[in-house]
């Protein structure tokens, strides 16, 4: 099963590990992107960072880490926006989901992430109203 159960995101957390969420599809026609949040845990607390990445990928290159910042002139787009910090793991899930409107239910692994930008763009990038991924967008902090 891809996704976390609660339990397993803030152990994951807990441990020092990173969770992802994939937003889906945002930017313009002219240039599309993808957005995906991430909460890191540091020595002292929990960040919260939106990703807004150019939309380059393909069924073989699905790695989003490694695609370019939607907005290259945005020299804080590089590393993500950071959306805020929290002392506990799920104070920063809750942060994420009032920002974002991320789901609990949909938290990955790190590098996890890659498989559901890979289903977004086997299903042929879907961004209409009925699709999967358009209530995330590409909300900004």
């Amino acid at each position: 099963m891809r996704y976390l159960a609660e339990s397993f995101i803030l152990g994951a957390l807990r441990r020092s590990c990173s969770v992802e969420q994939f937003l889906g599809p945002c930017g313009s026609a002219e240039r599309p992107g993808v957005s995906y949040l991430e909460v890191r845990p540091t020595r002292t607390s929990f960040e919260v960072y939106l990703h807004r990445v150019e939309d380059i990928g393909s069924e073989r290159f699905l790695d989003v880490s490694e695609f370019p910042p939607l907005d290259p002139d945005d020299e804080t787009e590089e590393f993500g926006t950071l959306l805020g910090m929290a002392e506990d793991p799920l104070a920063a899930l809750i942060i994420a989901e009032d920002r974002t409107g991320a789901e609990r239910g949909r938290w990955v692994n790190q590098n996890v992430i890659e498989e559901e930008y890979g289903d977004f763009v086997r299903a042929g990038r879907p961004s209409g109203p009925h699709d999967r991924w358009s209530p995330h967008g590409c909300l900004m902090p």
